[in-house]
């Protein structure tokens, strides 16, 4: 069974997020869209929320998130437990998010990449591995609600 990945954007995100969309199925994922269906300016804490919710639910395991600079949606889908969105505005970034963050909401600056290089992001943050090791005790850190380390 293919893993679902949830895909959404806001209004600058969304002609990036159709081909981001392509792709993921190209590579045999299920893509859930959760919107937005136009160019139409939209809010993008409106698409942030269903997808982090999903993902800190468990219901999916990774989303993929575009906005224009990617941080309003960065900022929304964080305020989730154990979600760990990470802007990625190259595959360096997106290898390093997964590899030593254990990133499963990977968030594209659309104003700021290419198509080409959007799927290039993308298909590194999805064929990299989270390293575990001394990164998982980092991440574990992530989820404390209280300033004792």
């Amino acid at each position: 069974m293919a893993e679902r990945i949830l895909i959404a954007s806001d209004h600058a995100g969304f002609e990036l997020k159709e081909k981001l969309e392509q792709a993921l199925i190209a590579f045999g994922y299920d893509v859930q869209d959760l919107g937005t269906n136009s160019a139409e300016s939209a809010d993008y804490a409106d698409y942030a929320h269903p997808v982090a919710r999903k993902v800190s639910a468990g219901e999916a395991q990774r989303g993929v998130l575009l906005c224009g600079t990617g941080l309003g949606m960065s900022y929304t889908a964080n305020r989730y437990p154990h979600v760990r969105a990470a802007v990625a505005w190259n595959p360096e970034i997106a290898k390093l998010a997964r590899e030593h963050n254990d990133a499963n909401v990977l968030v594209v600056p659309a104003r700021f990449v290419t198509e080409a290089q959007g799927v290039e992001i993308l298909r590194t943050w999805l064929d990299t591995p989270f390293e575990g090791g001394r990164h998982a005790r980092r991440v574990d850190k992530i989820e404390k609600t209280d300033l004792e380390t």
